[in-house]
């Protein structure tokens, strides 16, 4: 038993940082919007956003002095609230992982944060408890005392027996950042920042003058674009490079443990028995060169803590090399190289489905555009390319107690799932798969705030039958023990 305790008084500054952080562009709004009615309405609307300010940093102080937890028969108890007071008790062999990270403001003052899951966690429902700032020693405790309700000897540390999977290389790290898709996330944010003030900043007005100087200096505008697609593709090589810096993975008695981060450091604890499925991910260039990312879909996960549930496992490797790299640490799954594709008179579906969006496209521009667009029919080469790859790409797997479902959407996804963890499997049948034999297959595992799995079109109809058939099977002898 102890006294209860308080988070560091750092975790009163992260927690209103983060209030603050969801109210800038609101109050940003605000502000332009008072600017532009007037001095006398600034100095109003500075007034109130000054306010909010104000009656935030104090809700966030408030909050840090009655937020206290303490260890009590075998249960962590968290107490919380302003005005409406909740306790939390959580018994330690019921938590079923505890994830750390590292902030800046954190590793200042050498403190982690610690989000604790447990098995009654609930994908649409925040972390079974947060405790934002604490010490290193209190949050090993924490894992100690876990370990040890869960085994019964209080000598036994969390991770007293680790065994190392992957720690990444620097020729990893660069490769893994060199072929991310990190420069769409950041033109994306900078887009998104610049339409919320669309109604504050008067862009025709700013760069409605341009146009004259802009048809004059064309190769300038171009350098200048290219600059600016440089710039973000740097900056998003920079932060790919921060986030997977000293990736690195081990194996307990019981758990996955995955370290990454440079500038903000993170612990992810993955229990073994809530493994739902495994995804290879390879985009365009890393499918060209041969790598992927390995993904592990989990029971876990929350609304505060995502990364519980969708958990890259291997950030980059060779897809040829994944059965020695893991097959050992997960022995019940057979990560197969041979997949069963789809029947050769599925090819002209796939086309045909592909040219939904480019036909069109092609056939206004060409009769608005006459000559020039003929151009346009390089957007169906490209669409009909893509189809015909997604074809080739199309494959399952049957292996004992394992379906392996392999597509292509943007990246080429290849997800093993355990019989007794599949959730649901659907076959369909559309009229016109009807009459060339064909149907569709999605098989779906439950993985945090939703599902994960696969969707195979314009399989062989026997093949599909054989699919069903087999997991229906389980179905029944799970219906039959359940009685």
């Amino acid at each position: 038993m102890s006294e209860p305790k308080r988070l560091h008084p750092i975790a009163s500054v992260i927690n209103t940082g983060k209030r603050l952080k969801n109210l800038f562009i609101p109050l940003a709004a605000i502000f332009l919007s008072g600017g532009r009615e007037g001095k006398e309405s600034l100095f109003i609307t500075f007034g109130i956003a000054f306010v909010v300010v104000i009656f935030t940093f104090i809700s966030g102080l408030i909050s840090w002095l009655k937020y206290t937890y303490r260890f009590e028969n075998n249960e962590l108890r968290v107490e919380y609230g302003i005005f409406i007071r909740k306790k939390r008790y959580i018994p330690f062999e019921r938590i079923q992982s505890i994830d750390l990270t590292e902030g800046i403001l954190q590793q200042l003052f050498g403190l982690v944060k610690v989000q604790i899951e447990t098995a009654g966690s609930s994908g649409d429902e925040e972390a079974e408890a947060v405790l934002s700032a604490i010490t290193k020693e209190e949050a090993k405790l924490i894992q100690e005392y876990v370990a040890a309700a869960k085994t019964g000897d209080s000598e036994i540390a969390s991770h007293k027996v680790a065994k190392p999977i992957f720690k990444i290389t620097t020729p990893e790290l660069l490769l893994l950042s060199l072929t991310s898709g990190g420069i769409g996330v950041v033109i994306s944010a900078l887009f998104a920042l610049l339409s919320q003030f669309d109604d504050f900043i008067p862009f025709k007005k700013v760069f409605g003058g341009l146009e004259d100087w802009a048809v004059h200096n064309l190769i300038l505008i171009a350098i200048l674009v290219f600059a600016g697609f440089f710039l973000a593709w740097l900056i998003a090589l920079v932060l790919t490079m921060l986030k997977y810096a000293n990736f690195t993975v081990v194996q307990t008695e019981k758990d996955f443990v995955i370290s990454q981060g440079l500038l903000e450091k993170k612990q992810i604890t993955i229990p073994l028995n809530r493994i739902q499925a495994i995804r290879i991910s390879e985009n365009p260039i890393r499918q060209l060169l041969g790598y992927g990312t390995v993904y592990v879909e989990s029971a876990g996960g929350s609304i505060e803590n995502k990364d519980g549930a969708n958990v890259i496992l291997l950030p980059i490797m060779k897809v040829r090399e994944l059965s020695a790299i893991i097959g050992h640490y997960l022995p019940e799954y057979h990560f197969t190289a041979s997949f069963t594709p789809v029947p050769k008179r599925a090819i002209r579906r796939y086309i045909f489905r592909s040219w939904f969006i480019p036909v069109p496209i092609a056939v206004a521009a060409i009769f608005f555009f006459k000559i020039w667009g003929l151009f346009s029919l390089i957007l169906i080469g490209i669409f009909t390319f893509w189809a015909i790859l997604k074809y080739k790409t199309a494959g399952w797997s049957l292996d004992g107690q394992q379906l392996t479902l392999r597509f292509q959407t943007t990246n080429r996804t290849t997800v093993f799932m355990k019989k007794n963890k599949i959730q649901s499997l659907e076959i369909r049948e559309s009229y016109f798969q009807r009459n060339k034999q064909l149907g569709t297959i999605e098989a779906y595992v439950k993985s945090g705030l939703g599902g994960a799995g696969g969707t195979v079109v314009d399989m062989e109809k026997s093949e599909v039958e054989k699919i069903f058939g087999w997991y229906s099977k389980e179905q029944k002898n799970r219906e039959g023990a359940s009685g």
